[in-house]
């Protein structure tokens, strides 16, 4: 079943890289976030505007940074502009794309209207009320959610256009909701992050919709694809 990963993995190595790419943007800046990591302020530093501006290269080509950190600030940002402060939330959208960018799911992906009957049947074939149906449940939640979150035109090529991204999204949230219906009485603080992904369904899909802009496509994080996404974003404001 897939959990929040990234806030508890991060390393003292991966802040301090972040760090020291700040510090190369603004040596001002690079400063007061070496100053709070010092201090143990890390929330603080993830959710500076310096941060994202590393991350997002805006003050030049992304920054070469771990592919943790490089989905993580983004959608964090994100869900912010959307009023979800929920640090687990948050959490939860980034470790999707981070664990589906390993696996073999992008060529697993059912087409159309047979993704959600064939992950709802594998649901269903389970002990009814058991926590293998609930993990199933969460993990098919996810499957749904960065399908429609990070591939959203293939999701429609497969369906009935954008109508099919909005179902997957519901799906996703349907399946969260039974998830934590499922293991409120055995694991209540995975059934309340369940629950609270749920109805931040619609915030969920948009953070990931937003930021998977600069990280999805042919390596991604090479420098050469960091560098282009760079040419074109100086194309698109001129």
């Amino acid at each position: 079943m897939i959990r929040p990963m990234i806030h508890r993995q991060l390393t003292r190595g991966d802040l301090a890289c972040l760090v020291d790419e700040i510090a190369r943007m603004d040596v001002s800046e690079g400063r007061e976030a070496d100053e709070a990591l010092q201090a143990g302020a890390v929330d603080i530093v993830l959710d500076s505007p310096a941060a994202l501006e590393v991350v997002l290269g805006r003050g030049g080509a992304p920054a070469p940074l771990p592919l943790t950190l490089l989905w993580y600030i983004p959608i964090r940002a994100q869900l912010r502009t959307h009023g979800v402060t929920d640090i687990l939330l948050a959490d939860y959208a980034a470790t999707l794309p981070v664990v589906f960018a390993t696996s073999r799911s992008q060529q697993a992906i059912a087409k159309g209207e047979n993704g959600m009957s064939e992950w709802w049947r594998y649901v269903a074939a389970l002990p009814q009320g058991t926590v293998a149906q609930a993990e199933a449940a969460a993990d098919t939640a996810a499957v749904a959610l960065w399908w429609a979150g990070c591939f959203p035109e293939w999701v429609e090529r497969g369906g009935a256009g954008p109508g099919m991204v909005r179902a997957y999204v519901t799906f996703a949230g349907r399946m969260l909701a039974l998830a934590a219906d499922l293991l409120e009485a055995k694991a209540p603080e995975e059934a309340s992050l369940f629950s609270r992904a749920a109805e931040a369904r619609t915030e969920l899909h948009a953070a990931l919709i937003e930021a998977r802009v600069d990280y999805i496509g042919d390596d991604p994080h090479s420098s050469e694809s960091r560098l282009n996404r760079f040419l074109r974003r100086l194309a698109d404001n001129n």
